[in-house]
């Protein structure tokens, strides 16, 4: 299996935030997590991507146990993530924030950095030339030397995947990616999304928006108080009556 939980709880005090969810990520496909507010979408992520260790269960990615690992050495395997903060320098332009990101491939240390040997320059160049790379994917290279404070939220999105993007993942978790922004620009961050997965890169996204998840995801999986009630292609859980009681109602058919 490419990634994976098995059995995976997360519990806060007495609180289940997340029971026993067995869940399997598709290789470069969009994999999608809905639930109505507070059904443990972001602690999972948070459990995958190394921010919380489970309280049981497990998580693989291609055949590694990644359960105990901290979110930098899970991020060096190819795992990157959004938050559904953005968060960014905001007083530093979108192109430096995006080299930030590429530093993760990086060999440099401190005294590379003290004494700028051949390796420190190297590695820089190689930095700049990463983060104009995926600038130019996200489509962000009009808004490169542009204070990240004066730039919109929709661009902001767009920053905060190109950091992600500069990692190099095969994996990019994206945490309510089109939050707070208009249908136009929702349109604009789906339609990228969908390219990256053409890229080959896998897609894995909690979103709210019933609309884009059923047009664009290839696998959904449901989330209702920390229990993963439902699971499959957008037509089945378009039509699951568990998953109109709990959270779909009317909408993902309109």
């Amino acid at each position: 299996m490419y990634f994976e939980t098995r059995e995976l709880s997360k519990e806060f005090g007495g609180l289940t935030a997340v029971k026993e969810v067995d869940f399997a990520i598709e290789k470069g496909k969009i994999n999608a997590i809905i639930g109505p507010n507070g059904a443990g979408k972001s602690t999972f992520f948070n459990l995958i991507t190394g921010l919380h260790r489970p309280s049981s269960g497990e998580v693989f990615f291609k055949d590694q146990e990644i359960s105990h690992l901290s979110s930098n050495k899970i991020a060096e395997l190819g795992i990157a993530r959004t938050f559904q903060t953005t968060n960014l320098f905001e007083r530093a332009t979108v192109f430096d924030n995006v080299i930030v990101g590429h530093r993760l491939r990086t060999k440099t240390n401190l005294l590379d950095a003290i004494l700028r040997t051949k390796r420190c320059k190297q590695e820089e160049e190689q930095c700049k030339e990463k983060a104009w790379e995926v600038l130019q994917a996200t489509g962000l290279t009009h808004v490169a030397t542009k204070i990240v404070t004066n730039i919109s939220q929709e661009e902001k999105k767009r920053v905060a995947i190109a950091l992600a993007l500069a990692t190099d993942p095969e994996v990019l978790f994206l945490d309510e990616p089109t939050a707070g922004i208009n249908p136009d620009e929702t349109n604009g961050l789906a339609g990228l999304i969908t390219e990256l997965a053409q890229m080959g890169i896998t897609i894995c996204l909690i979103e709210h928006k019933m609309k884009m998840i059923m047009q664009m995801a290839d696998k959904i999986m449901v989330l209702n108080y920390g229990e993963k009630i439902a699971e499959g292609a957008p037509e089945e859980i378009n039509k699951n009556e568990e998953v109109i009681r709990a959270y779909l109602g009317g909408e993902a058919s309109a």
